[in-house]
């Protein structure tokens, strides 16, 4: 073991330590544990965060009546203890402060990025063909073999790589070599974006008994809305499975997919309350994209659709007010990241083919993990250019080279000589890029009003 190493994983059992003592208090008790917690992570920490971010937590810890300390008190009584656990060391410690610090070293050394996260695709298969739906366009016959999933994982480690969402297809389809590679790779953390068919009472107890694996249930609204999309029954089974792992006592998501139809319904009170009822934590909210050569364009909002988003999911995860829940909107919150995040800069997707691609929705690579080291996929031309360019915007509120900016995905692709990596349909980046002219051309004046309006975000 090198001294690295041996410090790191002294580190991380005096985190683990601390953690356990949050943990096993409760009321006024429980504040102090939290308290020394950040005392804790301040020593360990501090000359890689702004002391500003210490004093907040420490603030906010002191009022317990706020809502986001109610919120984290709820998480405290209501989820396993071992999910907690594992999520704060893996989540917060390992990938949050360890392995970035990590990437930005290499960062220092060679010139650029590594991403922070990786989101890969166990499989291609799916037992659903939702409208609307990137994936469905690789079809049903490409899946990296578990091999390939734990090479990924333990190049990744050796980079300070520690966290891996994964998606499809189904990637519960996967869910033995799933709970394989969390068995093995204890210190990373898996995240899984499902329809949650093939989730069970067993499952809920490997996740239990790991602690590193959680999900995002794939939900457009109501049962109208989302059997629509997803197929009859599909929202009674997603509500069902909510309910399960509520049971357990699991910390659990939705992923929601948000377009011209749906927009008010996912974000509505209503809505709101019905999830937070059936026991989900957080949602991550996508843009629709017009992915695909047969993808239609009709689904993409009107700018002052896409304003409505931009303020109420603000509203929803303000400090004071809005709803117990976390949101996160990837596309709106660019101004909070600076811009795009893709290509590498903080994350990149791995198809279940094995290309390694700039973006989950840019299906584009001239690297697959199969024929060289995740390194070298990761310095590959078009990766390179994705970082130079970015931000592609100055207004981070256009942070996209496809949707906002159309064209600049068209030329980065020319430039590095990367081909599509969809081989059932093909797309090309111009085909691709010139269903978003018209969008990007109305949405850059809304974009440009809302910076102007919240100048305290512009440019950040």
């Amino acid at each position: 073991m090198s001294f690295e190493d041996f410090k790191q994983n002294t580190t991380r059992a005096v985190v683990s330590k601390a953690i356990d003592g949050v943990l096993g208090y409760v009321n006024k008790d429980r504040e102090d544990a939290l308290l020394k917690l950040t005392d804790i992570s301040e020593k360990l920490m501090g000359d890689k965060f702004d002391k500003k971010v210490f004093d907040g937590a420490r603030n906010l810890i002191k009022n317990p009546e706020a809502k986001y300390m109610q919120y984290a008190y709820r998480i405290l009584d209501e989820i396993d203890p071992n999910m907690i656990k594992m999520h704060v060391l893996n989540l917060g410690y390992q990938a949050g402060f360890y392995g970035f610090s990590k990437t930005t070293e290499f960062q220092k050394e060679h010139g650029y990025r590594i991403p922070w996260l990786i989101l890969m695709d166990p499989t291609s298969a799916c037992n659903r063909q939702c409208t609307g739906c990137w994936a469905a366009e690789y079809g049903h016959k490409m899946s990296l073999t578990y091999e390939d999933l734990d090479s990924i994982v333990t190049q990744g480690e050796e980079l300070g790589i520690y966290f891996y969402m994964m998606t499809g297809g189904e990637p519960l389809l996967r869910k033995a070599d799933i709970e394989k590679l969390a068995e093995k790779h204890r210190k990373c953390m898996f995240y899984a974006f499902t329809n949650g068919t093939l989730i069970d009472q067993e499952f809920c107890d490997d996740m239990k008994r790991l602690g590193n694996i959680s999900l995002a249930l794939s939900v457009e609204g109501f049962e109208e809305q989302n059997d629509a999309r997803r197929g009859e029954g599909s929202f009674e089974t997603t509500i069902r499975v909510m309910d399960l792992l509520k049971e357990n006592h699991l910390l659990f998501g939705t992923s929601i997919c948000y377009t011209s139809k749906n927009y008010k319904t996912v974000t509505s009170d209503e809505y709101f309350d019905y999830l937070i009822e059936h026991g989900v934590w957080y949602t991550w909210y996508f843009h629709y994209m017009p992915v695909g050569n047969e993808a239609s364009t009709e689904l993409l909002l009107t700018p002052e659709q896409r304003e409505y988003m931009y303020h109420r999911v603000r509203e929803i995860r303000s400090m004071d007010g809005g709803k117990p829940i976390f949101t996160i909107d990837f596309q709106n919150d660019g101004e909070f990241v600076g811009g795009c995040v893709a290509g590498g800069r903080f994350y990149c997707h791995i198809n279940a083919n094995g290309d390694v691609e700039p973006c989950v929705f840019a299906h584009y690579s001239s690297a697959n993990i199969r024929d060289q080291s995740l390194l070298e996929c990761l310095s590959q031309s078009l990766f390179k250019l994705y970082q130079e360019g970015q931000p592609f915007n100055k207004n981070h509120l256009q942070p996209c080279p496809i949707l906002e900016n159309p064209g600049t995905l068209t030329k980065m692709v020319e430039d590095s000589g990367a081909k599509s990596t969809d081989l059932q349909s093909p797309e090309s980046a111009e085909h691709l890029c010139a269903k978003c002219v018209d969008y990007a051309s109305c949405w850059e004046k809304t974009a440009e009003k809302l910076m102007t309006e919240n100048p305290k975000h512009k440019n950040c």
